[in-house]
């Protein structure tokens, strides 16, 4: 393995670790727990904003385990069939977790601060994966790959946000709804900052110039 390589380690075991969270939801009680935190007891009785949660969570976590391969050159390169039927999972489920996800950030702990944040996320999460999916059938390759790192950055967003989360609570004993506040745009713009960085490095490169493990 060379050691340029080593960075996907973590951000792959990432992918899966917080691709598979969202079973958490389904094979345990997380009254109270998790993202139901601060909830209040009707909006966790609702059953649109309830059947949203689940939507989202559910077609989040099948978004961050199957986009991080994407940009696996050697999948390309070998498997092109089954990197074209893995982005087009990706796509219809960042699609429908973002629009899910829209909605349910209007109910989002925090006041205005905080709907503003996750909305923004998600209307940036659905607007990019557009961007991608239409590059890609204009044969503009380099546009859907420099699309798909900005959406997959907000997709990463899923491991900042728990990340950051626990750290502002155990660490820096920032009262919850003041860091929720906070961390409704800071799990995304750094990461698309960072994004915007990799873009630019990857710049003078071939297109697909990234390269996992």
């Amino acid at each position: 393995m060379k050691l340029k390589n080593l960075p996907w380690i973590p951000f792959a075991f990432f992918a899966i670790a917080i691709g598979l969270y969202p079973l958490t939801y389904y094979l345990v009680d997380m009254h109270g727990k998790g993202l139901f935190s601060g909830k209040t007891k009707e909006l966790l009785e609702n059953v649109v904003w309830h059947t949203a949660f689940y939507i989202h969570i559910t077609f989040g976590g099948i978004a961050m385990l199957t986009g991080w391969t994407q940009f696996s050159k050697r999948l390309r390169d070998r498997y092109l069939n089954t990197h074209r039927m893995i982005g087009k999972i990706y796509v219809i489920a960042v699609m429908i977790s973002s629009v899910a996800g829209f909605y349910i950030a209007l109910f989002a702990s925090g006041g205005i601060a905080s709907v503003l944040g996750f909305g923004t996320l998600a209307l940036a999460w659905f607007f990019t994966i557009i961007k991608a999916y239409t590059s890609i059938l204009k044969k503009q390759i380099k546009q859907h790959e420099n699309w798909m790192i900005r959406n997959y950055a907000l997709t990463f967003t899923a491991v900042t946000l728990r990340v950051y989360l626990p750290f502002s609570q155990a660490v820096m004993h920032i009262d919850f709804i003041t860091a929720y506040r906070v961390i409704s745009w800071l799990c995304w713009i750094p990461n698309l900052i960072v994004a915007e960085m990799i873009i630019s490095r990857l710049k003078q490169k071939p297109a697909y110039a990234i390269k996992p493990v």
